[in-house]
């Protein structure tokens, strides 16, 4: 059940960091930079609900996929939408290099989700 908890946080983070860019960070950004901001808020919560599923499917089938499919998702929101966020609040586009790390991640976690549930 630990990353039915972990999805439940990241998803609270997720609508949280939303409206806050909604509501907080519109003024504040140029329209690519909102976008920017938007498109990490989508990925976070996009993986947030897929993690919540792999916790699902950890609980019934506990397996090593089931197991690299949540952390990958996990890391991929910290590194793909973490770094689109401090991108557009910043403005620092180097950190834009990091997020295609995230972006694979999450490939791995979906890839992972995949053979997870077809042992399931």
């Amino acid at each position: 059940m630990m990353f039915v908890r972990i999805a439940g946080a990241l998803g609270f983070l997720g609508v949280g960091l939303g409206a806050f860019g909604a509501h907080g960070l519109r003024a504040r950004l140029s329209a690519e930079m909102l976008a920017i901001y938007q498109t990490g808020v989508l990925y976070h919560l996009v993986h947030a609900v897929a993690l919540l599923g792999v916790g699902l499917l950890a609980a019934r089938a506990p397996s090593t996929a089931a197991t690299i499919a949540g952390w990958a998702f996990t890391a991929g929101v910290v590194v793909f939408s973490g770094s689109l966020y401090m991108l557009a609040v910043s403005g620092v586009r180097v950190l834009g290099a990091i997020t295609p790390l995230g972006g694979v991640a999450f490939l791995v976690g979906w890839a992972a989700l995949f053979l997870a549930a077809r042992s399931a």
